[in-house]
């Protein structure tokens, strides 16, 4: 492998996609090969355009209730397969609209099966009328859909239509059903029970690691080296796989293995720093945790995948003492850029706060270790940070709201803690720190969920005690 700078992730996420698709139809040719396809009367076109959505609506409706066995409707499903896979963006967009429209649940046959069961007289007749409404309240599109879980590569190719849905589904209440349902369907196949955690190492197959390197969501991997020292021995990666997309990372979570609660996330990347010794290690340092499909965005795995990865990690390395994150603030820079302006008077308590924020502001990210009173302030404006719901009385910090649902406790502030050009953006440097005690995740979780407990460290309850959410 070279060491080379690797290509920008979204170059490489492009270039993994177009391999998956040829993939998918490599595979999917040999099951139409394997049949007569369905003839959708000549070439559609990439775009779909509106003569041949006709064409398109009866190729759907044979795929959900067409002649013949198992066989011929799995021929039928990968021809429609490779034909939603030609299209381009408009050619999708178009097609969703049609399967959520066309082939959404049928309201006269409701009307009839409730009228049914309400004239029902006998628990015979009643019986009889339940099993029509729920036949009625299925939609024919998910019988298309549960076909394309019988075909190689089925899994991922209704995770990546769930992608594309996801980009269009705020533009009718139908399309939003059409992904309701979708999403139903991907919660059931991907329960927690079904997935497998295994570890990622350098000697790991190629092709996932370069997946790995495209999926990295937080902090770039940016060489072959990169992710080297990320895999070194006193590093740990570990990542969630579904049995039906095998070489598919759906999560993963990147560890470090050191003494003491970790502050400083270039001190953890730095690929200078020499390879600490596992056994010594007190504290496992997750700084890293990346969802890689968008198809599956609502399908929870965060949670079981710190979990197991804790588990494994106790196992592995029995010195482990406590299990933490070092986790971005996005959200901090924009709410206090915000607050300087709209509610300077509320939190700029102590005098000179308004030049501190300005200093802040002015700061070259090589500059900011070297700020005298700086520190204190961001502490503070964090603690406001933190003290502010949305309207479901939850932190309006998306990360924060993934690991206190989780049960992890907020710990310690850090600043300054990332100095890249992504962390001084979206937090003017600052992270923190969510522990994860065994012990309490769950009594934990239970509070957050039931009455929004924010549950934190003896060492910022003060803090965070003695500011208020702002109007």
């Amino acid at each position: 492998m070279s060491s080379d700078p690797l290509k920008l992730p979204q170059q490489q996420r492009e270039t993994f996609l177009n391999r998956a698709l040829d993939r998918v139809r490599r595979t999917w040719k040999d099951v139409r090969d394997g049949a007569v396809a369905i003839a959708s009367g000549g070439d559609i076109g990439a775009d779909l355009p509106a003569a041949r959505l006709e064409a398109v609506r009866r190729q759907i409706a044979d795929c959900i209730g067409g002649p013949g066995g198992e066989f011929a409707a799995r021929a039928r499903a990968a021809d429609l397969g490779h034909l939603y896979l030609s299209f381009d963006d408009t050619g999708r967009r178009r097609f969703l609209i049609l399967l959520a429209e066309r082939f959404a649940t049928d309201g006269d046959a409701m009307t009839i099966g409730v009228d049914a069961w309400r004239e029902a007289r006998t628990v015979e007749a009643r019986v009889k009328a339940e099993r029509r409404m729920k036949e009625a309240l299925t939609p024919p599109r998910l019988r298309l859909l549960r076909q394309f879980n019988a075909l190689p590569q089925g899994v991922k190719f209704l995770v990546d239509l769930r992608a594309d849905l996801l980009a269009v589904r705020d533009m009718s209440p139908q399309l939003a059903a059409l992904d309701d349902d979708l999403r139903e369907l991907l919660e059931s196949w991907f329960d927690l029970g079904f997935l497998d955690l295994r570890q990622i190492t350098w000697q790991s197959p190629a092709a996932l690691l370069e997946k790995l390197i495209a999926y990295e969501a937080v902090h770039e991997i940016k060489s072959w080296e990169d992710l080297r020292n990320r895999l070194e021995s006193d590093r740990r990666c570990f990542a969630l796989f579904h049995p039906r997309m095998p070489d598919e990372p759906l999560a993963f979570v990147e560890v470090a293995l050191v003494r003491g609660m970790a502050g400083d996330v270039q001190a953890l990347l730095d690929r200078d720093a020499p390879t600490g010794d596992p056994k010594t290690a007190d504290t496992a340092i997750f700084y890293s945790i990346s969802n890689t499909q968008r198809g599956l965005q609502g399908v929870s795995f965060g949670e079981h995948l710190i979990k197991k990865a804790a588990e494994a990690l106790a196992h592995d390395v029995p010195g482990l003492k406590q299990f933490a994150t070092l986790s971005p603030v996005p959200g901090f820079r924009r709410w206090l850029d915000k607050a300087a302006i709209e509610h300077a008077g509320a939190i700029f308590q102590q005098p000179g706060d308004a030049e501190r924020y300005q200093s802040l502001k002015s700061l070259a990210r090589s500059d900011v270790a070297d700020t005298p009173g700086t520190r204190d302030f961001v502490h503070r404006m964090a603690g406001w940070y933190f003290a502010q719901r949305n309207g479901q009385n939850q932190p309006i910090d998306p990360v924060a709201r993934f690991h206190l649902r989780n049960g992890a406790r907020l710990e310690r502030i850090n600043w300054p803690a990332d100095r890249s050009a992504n962390g001084w953006a979206q937090s003017y440097g600052l992270m923190v720190n969510y522990l994860y005690n065994l012990n309490r995740v769950e009594a934990n979780h239970e509070s957050y969920m039931r009455d929004g407990t924010v549950v934190v460290s003896r060492s910022l309850r003060e803090l965070t005690q003695r500011t208020h959410a702002l109007e």
